[in-house]
């Protein structure tokens, strides 16, 4: 989900510059929702339901991976790959910097294949045709810098274009009716490593102390993160609510939210892709390359964090030096400046 979020400025920059050009994106189904609304055609005109790409080919890759040795995962790969050459595409941008990513650029049979010259795993780069070398310390500044190598166009960060499910739009439009004249903050503890995963009771300290000054604070809980949204709303004796909600629903909540918290998980990075101002509690990853941007935000990281990938079941310990006091003067900073940036947009 992150991988996308990051690309989604990039693609939307070269959109701007080249309306008329057929753009198309290679997506996990899962993540499917970030490109298209529920119900849009994946082969349609750009609409508000689908208004970045042209059209998403579908590549079940992890799928693939619990099932290599099945006729049936060599014949899904096969039709990806008479599908992209098919479509006869002059260039092939790998934004993820995987082998895995570079395969299925391979796989597209363009004569260009665009990467970084400096991917994330070192053996991608065999597979691309052109290697960019970026200079950008964030990933999304990298991923300009490749979008832009295209045409040799001059791109600009712009904020990224969501597809917009009236669906999920009506749902969150009920969710949130109980809660008029309240401003919303979303907390999002989940994270798929322990390593970053702040602790559950003080992310339900900081819910306590926001939901007594007259914030509505919720919980996202992702797939596989019910008990963790639950443990939250139990510990803050209900000042937070947890949500259970979809792909599309969550991008509808992110639109109204006043203030999002949480550690380097994508529905902290789809907060930022909204423009909503963020809290980032980081610990193992390295937030100047893959923390907030394109956004009003703080983010809070101990010197002593170690810059790893380390999965651990357990915080890594300088999160732990992270408490909730810092937490909520950093949300008191930015809903502050939420509250003033309303203030303004409203007056005559």
């Amino acid at each position: 989900m992150g991988d996308i979020l990051h690309a989604l400025p990039a693609v939307s920059a070269l959109r701007r510059t080249h309306p008329s050009w057929t753009i198309d994106w290679v997506i996990e189904p899962a993540w499917q929702p970030l490109l298209t609304a529920a119900g849009g055609d994946a082969s349609s005109a750009l609409t508000p339901a689908q208004p970045l790409v042209n059209r998403l080919h579908l590549a079940p890759v992890k799928a693939w991976a619990h099932r290599p040795l099945l006729p049936s995962t060599l014949r899904e790969i096969l039709a990806l790959r008479r599908v992209l050459k098919a479509a006869g595409y002059h260039a092939v941008l790998d934004f993820q910097g995987a082998v895995r990513s570079a395969l299925i650029a391979r796989l597209s049979g363009s004569p260009r294949v665009v990467g970084e010259a400096q991917p994330r795993e070192a053996p991608a780069r065999y597979f691309f045709s052109q290697r960019i070398a970026t200079s950008g310390r964030h990933v999304i500044e990298q991923d300009i810098e490749l979008a832009a190598a295209i045409a040799g166009d001059h791109l600009s960060f712009i904020p990224p274009l969501l597809p917009v499910d009236p669906a999920s739009e009506a749902w969150c439009d009920q969710l949130t009716a109980p809660f008029s004249g309240r401003s919303l903050v979303l907390l999002k503890p989940g994270a798929g490593w322990g390593a970053k995963r702040w602790p559950l009771e003080r992310y339900a300290a900081v819910a306590s102390v926001l939901s007594s000054r007259g914030f509505q604070v919720l919980v996202n809980a992702g797939p596989g993160e019910e008990p963790i949204a639950g443990s939250i709303a139990a510990l803050s004796h209900g000042a937070a609510a947890a949500v259970h909600c979809s792909l599309p629903q969550l991008i509808a909540l992110t639109r109204r939210i006043s203030l999002a918290i949480g550690g380097d998980t994508g529905p902290l990075h789809l907060a930022c892709a909204l423009g909503r101002p963020v809290v980032g509690i980081y610990g193992p990853t390295d937030p100047a390359r893959n923390g907030p941007f394109g956004t009003r935000f703080r983010v809070l990281r101990s010197p002593f964090s170690l810059r790893n990938h380390a999965r651990r079941n357990e915080p890594e310990s300088g999160l732990l030096t992270i408490t909730p006091e810092n937490v909520l003067e950093a949300a008191g900073e930015l809903l502050a400046d939420h509250a003033g940036a309303n203030v303004a947009e409203s007056s005559p």
